[in-house]
């Protein structure tokens, strides 16, 4: 098992359609998390990546006159674009296209053939084409898919079957025994409540469309895209032909999903796994929806605004801030320009932005720029309402906790800056003999940004890294770790600061 290594995935979208804000909210929070284990010292392998075999592909391919294959290896660069404008960090970017991934899923079903569980039969009931989901009828909404809102069709074909509803007892039991491997606690109440009404059995293959992985022993069918596509967590990592990599990374610590898909990493995912005697993942946790006007962004529907409209404007540390402290992780939330403002003028510009550029212009005017030695007493509460920071940064993290934990880390900006008000250094400087308190106060404040670059560096790189280089510490900001080296007392008195470019200047509306 892959006891050092954190692995974090995040689903992987159709690419039917160029991204928008909602798709890129999942993959931010997977990146911040990938980033904090990281400077935990952890061996990380994050995996994003494009689900390629969808129908909905194959018919936005057909009205263009190209094929399925055309269609994927136009659009996927759009959406790796996207993610290199965000400075996401993936080690790993799967395509469902690939041979590799091709290959590992054959070998996967094929397991599962030579377990039996696998039969064959006809498939009669409803189906959600924008889903791409077999639908049970007590789903349905006058007729509609409860998702998406349209009418569902009803299909009668031949399909192999995976016996799923053999697997609900193993369910609960997973559920009881592991209270997080669902989280959070509304979506683990949700798979409850569904497992304990009862399971279908599960088609895992069509007919009709040769756009897909052929089944390795009836290539009249082609894998059901959401077994596919589940299987890219396991295939990506060498399942079935790398083994030492599979043992080294497997199982998932962290699998970020949007709540919609929750019931296929749920319940369907660890089902497959236990049927072919791998190991389930850790927890997968199904975050809320970013809502525009109180909907949900949809592809399908062109609500979704494009990312780089609000890069543009932004930038990328402002925009990363945003959807993760705005929105709680894990709760559906509403995203607006406005707030967007707001929120970036209040705890950007006017909170650590105008921490910084106040704390080295005053090391500018008064010590040439130059840290001063620390004085005895002179950063008040400051060391232990970081170190407490801190602490609780650390704890909101190891429970997925986004939102909260940069809340703890705003709880440092805004005492900091308190401390700055209390203290008037500006007055200080003015009077005689009382240089060497000045120099405590300006020591304290800069030691304070110091550990701030450190903790913010998981959600804003590029601020953290812009920050660390105005403050001068020769030490390469990625070999910081935490929590130590976000302990009081590591800014040696001596450094070379520079006041710079504001971190973050004011938007307007």
């Amino acid at each position: 098992m892959g006891e050092d290594v954190y692995y974090i995935t995040s689903a992987i979208p159709y690419v039917n359609a160029e991204p928008h804000v909602g798709t890129a909210y999942e993959i931010i929070a997977c990146d911040m998390l990938a980033r904090h284990h990281r400077m935990k010292g952890r061996p990380v392998h994050f995996l994003t990546g494009t689900d390629e075999h969808s129908l909905n592909v194959a018919r936005a391919s057909a009205e263009r006159g190209i094929s399925p294959q055309e269609w994927v290896d136009e659009m996927v660069p759009k959406w790796i674009e996207v993610w290199r404008r965000l400075e996401i960090s993936n080690d790993d970017f799967i395509r469902t296209s690939e041979p590799r991934h091709a290959e590992r899923v054959q070998r996967f079903v094929e397991r599962l053939r030579e377990r039996d569980e696998v039969y064959l039969g006809i498939y009669r009931g409803p189906y959600c084409p924008s889903c791409e989901e077999f639908k049970q009828e007590k789903e349905l909404v006058d007729g509609n898919c409860p998702i998406h809102g349209i009418p569902v069709e009803y299909l009668e074909e031949e399909n192999y079957f995976f016996p799923l509803s053999k697997y609900q007892d193993r369910l609960l039991e997973l559920y009881k025994e592991r209270p997080t491997f669902v989280m959070p606690e509304t979506r683990r109440n949700e798979i409850l409540a569904f497992v304990r009404g009862g399971l279908q059995d599960l088609s895992i293959s069509r007919t009709g469309t040769d756009w897909g992985i052929p089944l390795p022993w009836d290539d009249r069918h082609v894998i059901y895209v959401w077994v596919d596509a589940l299987l890219n967590y396991a295939t990506a990592v060498g399942f079935g032909t790398d083994d030492p990599l599979f043992d080294r990374v497997w199982p998932p610590n962290a699998q970020i999903i949007g709540k919609d898909i929750t019931r296929f990493h749920a319940v369907i995912w660890p089902a497959l796994l236990m049927a072919a005697g791998v190991d389930v993942p850790k927890v997968v946790f199904g975050h809320g929806f970013v809502n525009v006007g109180g909907e949900k962004m949809s592809k399908s529907k062109g609500t979704g605004s494009h990312p780089f409209e609000l890069l543009d404007h932004f930038g990328v540390d402002s925009y990363r801030y945003y959807f993760m402290r705005e929105i709680q992780f894990g709760q559906d939330g509403n995203y607006s320009w406005e707030s967007m403002v707001d929120r970036h003028n209040a705890d950007l510009a006017n909170g650590l932005g105008n921490l910084a550029s106040r704390v080295l212009a005053m090391l500018g005017s008064y010590f040439d720029g130059i840290v001063p030695e620390p004085a005895a007493d002179a950063a008040d509460d400051l060391p232990t309402v970081i170190e407490d920071a801190v602490r609780r940064y650390d704890e909101h993290m190891a429970v997925l906790a986004l939102s909260q934990a940069l809340g703890a880390v705003w709880d440092i900006v805004g005492r900091a800056n308190r401390y700055l008000v209390e203290k008037e250094p500006w007055k200080i400087a003015g009077e005689e003999g009382r240089r060497d308190e000045l120099a405590g106060i300006l020591y304290a404040a800069a030691e304070t940004l110091r550990i701030l670059a450190i903790v913010i560096r998981p959600i804003m790189p590029g601020a953290a890294g812009r920050l660390w280089d105005q403050l001068g510490i020769e030490l390469p900001l990625e070999d910081q770790r935490l929590p130590g080296d976000a302990t009081w007392g590591g800014l040696a008195a001596g450094t070379t600061t520079t006041k710079g470019d504001p971190l973050f200047p004011r938007l307007d509306s």
